[in-house]
């Protein structure tokens, strides 16, 4: 999964887009102007990419938000306990947040937002109110709440970063965070989370965080097939799309050079890696991972799967309902003045 530069497609963009091994492109706010040039934008993405692929943003809310004129204003998830009198409350708030952002960047063909944040709002340097609350049961009724919301406008769920992020401190983006803590401690406190939304069956996809579990593994989060072939799929049962963070952060040099970084994550479990704000890193991957695609598809089985999972995010329709739960999260929005 690729960005773009600008407000539209350069050439060499075009071409990257056309690559067999470009599965996906995520949207940044240098990506809009208004709605109109977003429209164009996207239709010369899926033109020059001519064949199913994935378009995503990150659209969390708060200060996470890439597209704001025109758009509904969403507050952080954290902030939704503050602004609504009680807790179910808060959850009906969660769940309008889902379905106006969901119904909204599907107008414009966006398959799905990079959301819910499915951390604590514990240490985290980096998280804060992205998170829903400091605690994992009130995480997971929140979070319930926006999932509702996006499914009644058939938006994907992608939790992150599993298995929780929030209960460190240093920044991913520029550091490289260790959690020391006991597993026991880890599923505790933050796993708990992903384990009963996987149980439940709500999420579509997860991102893992660049994060080193040291007790646990001594490899980051995202390039550690313990936490992703071990816990994640087997032990959690999890069948859906694994999504690297982006590649191109602090926490992912670990690795080694992008080739190596996307191979590692590819090996550990992940089925899409993003690089994102480094071309001539993403650049690199690509020119790496043709080979290394063609040895994957002699094992048909994954590869199978993984597309089917991969195609399951692709281009799902509005619902009929989608219009009237979308007008009924705006104006709980607006009661609250929310705009």
């Amino acid at each position: 999964m690729l960005d773009c530069c600008a407000e539209r497609l350069l050439a060499e963009e075009k071409e990257k887009l056309a690559h067999p091994v470009t599965g996906g492109v995520i949207l940044f706010s240098r990506n809009y102007y208004d709605k109109a040039q977003l429209n164009q934008l996207i239709k010369e993405i899926r033109d020059a990419a001519n064949k199913p692929l994935l378009i995503a943003v990150d659209h969390e809310g708060g200060h996470v938000q890439r597209f704001r004129e025109g758009f509904t204003a969403i507050p952080a998830m954290g902030k939704l306990t503050e602004i609504a009198p009680t807790f179910e409350q808060a959850i009906e708030l969660a769940q309008a947040c889902g379905s106006v952002f969901a119904y909204e960047l599907k107008q414009h063909n966006i398959d799905f937002s990079f959301a819910p944040v499915l951390d604590i709002n514990g240490v985290s340097e980096v998280i804060g109110d992205r998170a829903f609350a400091p605690d994992s049961s009130d995480v997971i009724a929140l979070a319930t709440g926006l999932i509702t919301g996006l499914a009644q406008c058939a938006m994907p769920a992608i939790g992150k970063h599993f298995p929780g992020h929030g209960s460190v401190a240093p920044d991913s983006h520029v550091a490289l965070p260790v959690d020391s803590r006991e597993f026991e401690e880890i599923l505790a406190t933050d796993m708990v989370v992903f384990k009963t939304l996987i149980e439940a069956g709500l999420l579509d996809g997860v991102m893992p965080a660049h994060v080193i579990y040291s007790q646990v593994d001594d490899s980051p989060a995202g390039f550690s097939s313990t936490w992703l072939q071990t816990q994640l799929k087997q032990t959690l049962g999890f069948n859906g799309v694994v999504f690297s963070d982006d590649l191109s952060m602090h926490g992912a040099s670990v690795a080694g050079g992008y080739p190596e970084r996307a191979q590692a994550a590819l090996d550990a479990g992940c089925d899409m890696v993003l690089a994102c704000n480094n071309t001539q890193g993403a650049e690199a991957i690509l020119d790496s991972l043709v080979h290394y695609v063609e040895q994957k598809k002699k094992a048909a089985k994954h590869t199978n799967n993984t597309n089917s999972a991969l195609t399951n995010l692709y281009a799902r329709p509005l619902p009929g309902h989608a219009h009237q739960a979308y007008k009924d999260g705006k104006a709980l929005l607006q009661n609250y003045q929310i705009t």
